[in-house]
């Protein structure tokens, strides 16, 4: 399973590179294309686990002003 993000930035939030410090802390790497960055899961993951991961980007970018996107597939 994989996990993409799409971000939009605020210019009245925090600076890009810390919003992507936060997600790599939480195992997002960042990527080229039509997302900001990916989590490969390294089991077999289940939906709820990917409920869970939203959960904690949730919480790691609540206060800097960006909103996100998830979108998870086999």
């Amino acid at each position: 399973m994989i996990t993409y993000i799409r971000i939009m930035f605020s210019s009245e939030g925090r600076r890009p590179s810390l919003v992507f410090d936060a997600l790599r802390n939480l195992g997002f790497e960042p990527t080229k294309g039509n997302y900001d960055g990916v989590y490969r899961w390294d089991t077999n993951a289940t939906t709820e686990d990917a409920i869970y991961l939203a959960d904690k980007v949730q919480v790691t970018l609540k206060g800097m002003g960006a909103i996100f996107t998830l979108e998870t597939v086999e």
